[in-house]
């Protein structure tokens, strides 16, 4: 990195040099009022088409500048809600009064991410949807980030106030890896997270220009993880956006389920820009944001059924795995535990005879206790610009972002004072941009929630000494005579006893300390510091290039993994406390227009390799066919996705497994060969259960049982004859007769009884022998990056220069698609004489393991949208789309048993909107929500080996309603906004484990001095 930023200095002062090397030049300058009211236009942006040159009007709606620029060129005129004008200019030009007129016609928007060259949205060669400043300001949601939920095909998965993830075309996620976000160009991926997260540590609102959304796969211009869609997020110039701008919001959530119902928000932000002589400029944005964050409710239990009574009482199953609820993923057999308590002399015998063949959990805590619901968030974004000359512009930026809130994975992690910054070094030119920047991550004093709460029960009460007790109390209870559900509540109060309890002081001094301890050390506290370089170039060849647009690209990325062993396997032999991952790719792209402009053709191909994995091509072509208003786009696209950071390197022992990278260090360190797939034991047990009942094994069981019971009789009817025979009392002779006397007798005695008393444990024995050869050890293949190809057809038009439409249809099918393999390692048989395969099928006698790998199987997928968009007179607007995504095949397998599409079939939006225009200040927006209900695979998984994982986990259907309404206080350059989210609505959830979210009531004052 140091040498690319040497190389970057260097080349600015070659710029700096070539700068002034130019000797003539143009003075532009004059006045920007408005159409309507003829009053002058702060802020408006006057520049070169071209180049980087150019500036804004002052608050008289004066504007000068001058440029090296060869005459003749071309200025455009351009502001936020008017049309832009463009003037050719041949010479000096003093006198350039310009009147705009409000923008009428929708549909200009220009964007920049499907081709990355700017273009009109209308002839886009794929799927792109923006929200600009008008959006973001008239949006009824509390932010701007929330608003996105209203953009046509946008699935949103909320997990906390602050932590939201956008999921694009199905397979949605807590943390999406199919997803790619650029703020200014730099990828807000977390190095060790290796996902997006969202808008944390993002820009503040006040800074941010535009958010484009290129639905689908991108990789081809994007590289890696593009695979389902590209969220751009632009921030403001401060050449263009200049002056004092800050909003104040404040407000009430409510929600049913929180402990405290209702709790207000605070929400404040400043920005600050200025430019010198047109040259330099620089920019300073501060936000603070502080709340009660929405709390994670949900106490199914996973198990089965019973009362989702986190506290145990009666009527709650005894294996108990709530949702939101941990410590109580920690479960044994209790045959098992009577089993070891005989063993050890602590229990009978004969207790055995009394213990169900069934699972117990130890008691759990709620989420509600244990993570830390006290949201904030601070971000500082800082940057300067140096317009080295005409052509080029150098830009040093930075961007940190600190914040504490609650995020869902495998489990729920309490993020506390978590930080991300983000420097970058960038040129700009008119034709190329060259890109150096760094991303550190840093963990702060979060923990995971689940680890927490083991660590914590077993820092109380050992496990070994918590079921023991359980047991033996519960064997006492039925011993005197309590059925076994009073049986069960009386062990449970037993073992519970001395269990700190929420809101004592010893829980507290318990709950930090284990909150604090490291994951390594028997804890739920990780460290993470880990950090991503990154370097890229571009270059357009217009200038050298006239019958094509060509377009080429390339970039170099490293991560640095370092986690002090909580998340990473980078303690392991031979490494330093850091894993080093390089990344390198290229891709070249060339578009030509046809007839008359009324076809564009556009190819581009992608070279993409990371050292855990093999090259990847990846190609795009598309076509734009343009009559009139109406224009139709056809386009293939392919994109892929490298296993994550984590998906590679991660070793993590959580509650129900240990996870592990894919890479072939793992299955070697862990011994993984003597493995077996979820899939074949669940398969087994399902086996084992029905030969059980057949009567064939029960007889066998029976013969068992009697060998068994003979061979003891035998050995010491025998062991008594003989003692009689060495004393004299019974001759040798008679010694054979009176042992086959002997043992016939005692075995008409005792037998009987011996086979009612063992007949269970006998016929599972029996089953399980009959089947345990055909489970054969899980072979392990080649860990591959995920592919998908993409086909689009598309259509966009302005009808009647008022009614916007935009419709597309795609088919998709994925290939190495990357799942997570369960992995069961006996440690020890299930029972004594067994073999040690059938340490799989119990939870005390065996290890599990989670590991990613590719499904052998394609997948298929496809959707389409519709959006109508239609400006009525007098600045309404109405607006609404459709969305279908929908799963076409899947075959499970044992790296995929489900797909997790989590994706409702069908989503779709309806707004109407006003905004304030010059007859009237008044402004407003509402707009309706709906999604179906569909199932969440993923997070919440049954702790017993159970053939449907996710037959609980709904996300039922979710309608809300949002509005807010607005007035332009012109005299003051402000807004006041009054809004409510999920207005009368009730709590819910978007993602089965996360927070319920409920209403959101704000008002807000928003000062700009740039406000027209």
């Amino acid at each position: 990195m140091k040498q690319f930023t040497t190389y970057l200095l260097l080349l600015m002062g070659l710029f700096c040099v070539m700068s002034f090397s130019a000797i003539a030049q143009t003075k532009v300058a004059g006045k920007v009022i408005a159409d309507d009211k003829k009053e002058e236009l702060a802020g408006i942006s006057i520049a070169v088409k071209g180049k980087v040159i150019g500036t804004i009007t002052d608050q008289k709606g004066n504007f000068s500048f001058t440029t090296n620029t060869p005459t003749p060129f071309t200025v455009a005129i351009s502001g936020v809600g008017f049309e832009t004008q463009e003037y050719v200019i041949n010479g000096n030009r003093t006198d350039l009064n310009v009147s705009l007129k409000e923008q009428v016609t929708i549909g200009q928007e220009v964007v920049v991410s499907a081709s990355r060259v700017e273009e009109s949205v209308l002839k886009s060669p794929v799927s792109v949807e923006k929200m600009d400043i008008r959006a973001i300001q008239s949006t009824p949601s509390v932010n701007f980030y929330d608003g996105l939920a209203n953009v046509k095909g946008v699935d949103v998965a909320t997990q906390g106030m602050l932590f939201k993830s956008i999921n694009l075309r199905g397979f949605g996620a807590t943390g999406n890896p199919r997803t790619v976000q650029l703020i200014d160009g730099m990828d807000n991926s977390a190095p060790g997270l290796n996902f997006p997260v969202d808008n944390i540590v993002g820009v503040p609102e006040q800074d941010v220009e535009s958010v484009e959304i290129l639905p689908g796969a991108a990789s081809a211009l994007y590289g890696p993880n593009a695979i389902q869609g590209l969220i751009l997020i632009n921030s403001k110039s401060p050449f263009l956006y200049q002056g004092l701008s800050a909003n104040v919001k404040t407000g009430i959530m409510d929600a049913s389920n929180r402990t405290t119902s209702t709790t207000g928000f605070y929400d404040a932000s400043i920005r600050y820009a200025k430019a010198f002589n047109n040259k330099f400029a620089f920019k300073m944005n501060l936000s603070y944001i502080k709340a009660k964050d929405w709390e994670a409710t949900n106490y199914t239990n996973l198990n089965g059924a019973g009362n989702s009574d986190p506290n145990r009482g009666a009527g709650t199953a005894v294996n108990y795995d709530g949702v939101n609820v941990y410590g109580d993923e920690n479960q044994q057999n209790m045959r098992t535990v009577g089993q070891a308590l005989i063993g050890a002399g602590l229990l009978p015998a004969a207790a055995l005879n009394i213990l169900p063949n069934v699972n117990i959990s130890r008691t759990g805590y709620p989420e509600v206790n244990l993570v830390d619901y006290n949201t904030k968030s601070f971000k500082f974004n800082g940057a300067l610009h140096y317009r080295i000359s005409d052509k080029v512009e150098a830009i040093g930026q930075l961007n940190y972002g600190t914040g504490t809130t609650v995020y869902t994975a495998t489990g729920r992690y309490s993020l506390r004072d978590f930080s991300i910054a983000q420097a970058k070094l960038e040129l700009r030119g008119d034709n190329f941009m060259v890109r150096a920047y760094t991303t550190q991550e840093r963990s702060g004093k979060s923990f995971t929630a689940g680890l927490a709460s083991i660590g914590f029960n077993e820092a109380w009460k050992p496990s070994a000494t918590w079921f023991g007790q359980y047991v033996g109390a519960y064997a006492a209870a039925r011993g005197a005579g309590q059925g076994d559900d009073a049986a069960q509540l009386s062990a449970r109060g037993i073992a519970d006893q001395g269990r700190p309890i929420p809101g004592t002081e010893a829980y507290k001094a318990l709950y930090d300390k284990l909150s604090s301890t490291p994951i390594s050390q028997g804890g739920g506290a990780f460290s993470d510091k880990s950090n991503l370089y990154h370097v890229e170039g571009l270059y357009n060849f217009k200038n050298q290039i006239k019958f094509a647009d060509v377009l080429v690209g390339a970039n170099y990325r490293q991560y640095q993994l370092a986690s002090e062993g909580t998340l990473f396997a980078d303690q392991a032999a031979g490494r330093n406390g850091t894993i080093g991952i390089t990344e390198f790719g290229g891709f070249i792209q060339a578009s030509k227009s046809l007839f008359s402009e009324h076809l564009k053709l556009t190819a581009s191909t992608r070279y993409d390799k990371n050292q855990n994995f093999e090259g990847q091509f990846t190609p795009r072509v598309s076509a734009v066919a343009t009559f009139g208003e109406h224009n139709i786009r056809l386009s293939y696209q392919t994109g892929f996705r490298i296993p994550t950071t984590q998906n590679q390197y991660i070793d993590l022992k959580t509650p129900l497994a240990r996870l592990i990278g894919g890479l072939p260090e793992f299955s070697d360190r862990y011994n993984l060969a003597n493995s077996y797939s979820r899939t074949d034991v669940t398969a087994l047990g399902a086996a084992i259960t029905a030969s059980a009942a057949s009567p064939t094994v029960q007889q066998a069981a029976v013969q068992l049982i009697t060998q068994q019971v003979t061979a003891q009789v035998t050995a010491q009817v025998t062991a008594q004859v003989n003692a009689a025979v060495a004393a004299g009392q019974i001759p040798a002779s008679a010694a054979a007769a009176a042992i086959q006397s002997a043992v016939a007798s005692t075995l008409t005695a005792v037998l009987p009884g011996q086979i009612a008393a063992n007949i269970n444990n006998a016929v599972t024995a029996v089953a399980i022998n009959s089947n345990i050869g055909n489970l054969k050890p899980y072979q392990r293949q080649a860990f591959k990056p995920e592919r998908v190809a993409s086909y689009e057809i598309g259509y966009r038009s302005v009808l009647g220069k008022r009614l916007f439409v935009d419709a597309y249809y795609y088919y998709s099918v994925y290939t190495n698609f990357i799942g997570s393999v369960i992995l069961l390692q006996p440690t020890a048989p299930v029972a004594a004489g067994l073999p040690l395969a059938s340490g799989v099928l119990s939870g005390g006698t065996r290890n599990a393991y989670s590991m990613p790998a590719n499904s052998s199987e394609k997948i298929n997928t496809s959707g389409w949208a519709l959006g109508l968009n239609y400006q009525l007179p007098k600045g309404y607007g109405i607006s609404g789309n459709l969305a279908n995504n929908k799963l076409n095949n899947f075959t499970p397998t044992a790296e995929l048993q489900t797909s997790g599409f989590n994706t409702p079939e069908y989503r779709w939006n309806l707004g109407f909107t006003k905004r304030p225009m010059a007859n009237s200040n008044i402004g407003f927006a509402v707009a309706f929500k709906h999604q179906d209900a569909f199932t969440w695979e993923g997070f919440a998984v049954p702790t017993e080996l159970v053939p449907n994982l996710y037959e609980k986990t709904i996300v039922p259907a979710i309608s809300n309603f949002d509005a807010q309404v607005n007035y332009k206080v012109s005299s003051l350059k402000s807004i006041v906004k009054v809004g409510a989210t999920n207005l009368f609505g009730k709590p819910y959830f978007q993602a089965y484990g996360s927070s319920y979210v409920g209403s959101t009531y704000y008002i807000s004052l928003t000062f700009d001095q740039l406000m027209n």
